[in-house]
């Protein structure tokens, strides 16, 4: 997985998404990110360990290329205004669910 800053976060996510237009699927997922990369032993566990700073850790995959990124608290602001924006811009090739299925079936049943 690539570690990313955020500005480079957003151009890959941008091409993953234009690579997968027709077909694929990008998976995102957020998550609270406390700064560690092992797993702390059960017995020798660390009690006051706290986070000076929140930040949040992003993954994106498209099944072949995953791409990753944290963000602190400072910046979730910024990053969250651009991503909203990059969803706008490359979620309008998706497929209108058709409703007149879903009334037959309702029909159907009664």
């Amino acid at each position: 997985m690539v570690l990313l800053d955020s500005e480079q976060f957003l151009t890959e996510l941008t091409r993953l998404f234009q690579k997968c237009w027709l077909s694929g699927s990008v998976f995102i997922t957020l998550k609270k990110y406390d700064g560690q990369t092992k797993p702390i032993p059960r017995k020798g566990s660390v009690e006051g360990f706290e986070p000076s700073d929140n930040k949040c850790l992003l993954r994106a995959t498209d099944g072949k290329k995953k791409i990753s990124t944290v963000v602190s608290s400072k910046e979730v602001n910024k990053l969250q205004m651009a991503y909203s924006n990059l969803l706008r811009a490359n979620m309008d090739g998706l497929k209108k669910r058709d409703k007149k299925s879903k009334r037959k079936k309702s029909k159907a049943a009664q």
